[in-house]
């Protein structure tokens, strides 16, 4: 039996939404119960718990990315040759710090803060649906569309931070060592007036304009006696 669970994540970045009327409140939080059904169990069947007990290792456009959690503590690294020599940015609990040839350098603050974020968007991504229960995500149930013959979920994820709209097409999803990953094609609407609840209907459409490709190559699980 095929127990994954098909979902189509519509994701934006916004500034946060705003309901004044009883009655949209209630709707939206049953949207919301039914978004958190669906992604709690898309996580179970995409690794469950062995994403917070887990070594794992993967390239993404030829740097070299690892991640490493445990008992709720983690560690990010990125790895990769440029001018100055070997770098190596590690971002942890404690906060981030950048290495070169195995020195740690200083860095102003926002270049501090990209680096990080940068690394962290990396392995979020790479390690969806994990992280979608996180209390600054919000999540609302869209309804049902078929994309390809298969029937899929909708749900839109928001963020606290502004941005725009983006869809992501997965393929090549394989089971490594207990723990599913997939690489995208990433899209953008090819029309300005296209929002986030039709994203589906612009992709069957052929509305989407093709951005890039997420390929996650060499990748490496341990999940036992860490």
């Amino acid at each position: 039996m095929n127990n994954r669970i098909n979902y189509l994540l519509l994701v934006t970045l916004l500034a946060g939404l705003v309901s004044c009327q009883p009655s949209i409140d209630k709707q939206e939080e049953k949207a919301a119960s039914k978004a958190q059904e669906i992604i709690t169990s898309a996580i179970e069947t995409h690794g469950g718990k062995l994403y917070g007990n887990v070594l794992l290792s993967f390239d993404f456009r030829d740097r070299h990315y690892t991640a490493f959690r445990k008992n709720g503590q983690y560690v990010y690294t990125l790895e990769f040759t440029d001018p100055t020599g070997q770098v190596k940015d590690v971002l942890d609990n404690e906060g981030f710090y950048r290495e070169i040839n195995g020195s740690k350098v200083e860095l102003p603050e926002e270049k501090e803060n990209a680096y990080a974020n940068s690394v962290n968007s990396v392995i979020y991504f790479a390690l969806l649906p994990h992280g979608l229960n996180d209390a600054a995500v919000n999540k609302e149930y869209l309804g049902e569309t078929t994309i390809h013959d298969q029937p899929y979920h909708k749900i839109k994820i928001t963020f606290d931070q502004e941005g725009g709209l983006r869809f992501r097409e997965a393929h090549n999803v394989r089971n490594i060592n207990g723990i599913m990953f997939s690489d995208y094609i990433n899209y953008e609407s090819a029309s300005d007036t296209t929002t986030l609840d039709k994203l589906d209907m612009a992709f069957k459409n052929s509305g989407l304009k093709n951005l890039s490709s997420i390929d996650l190559k060499n990748i490496t699980v341990k999940n036992e006696n860490l």
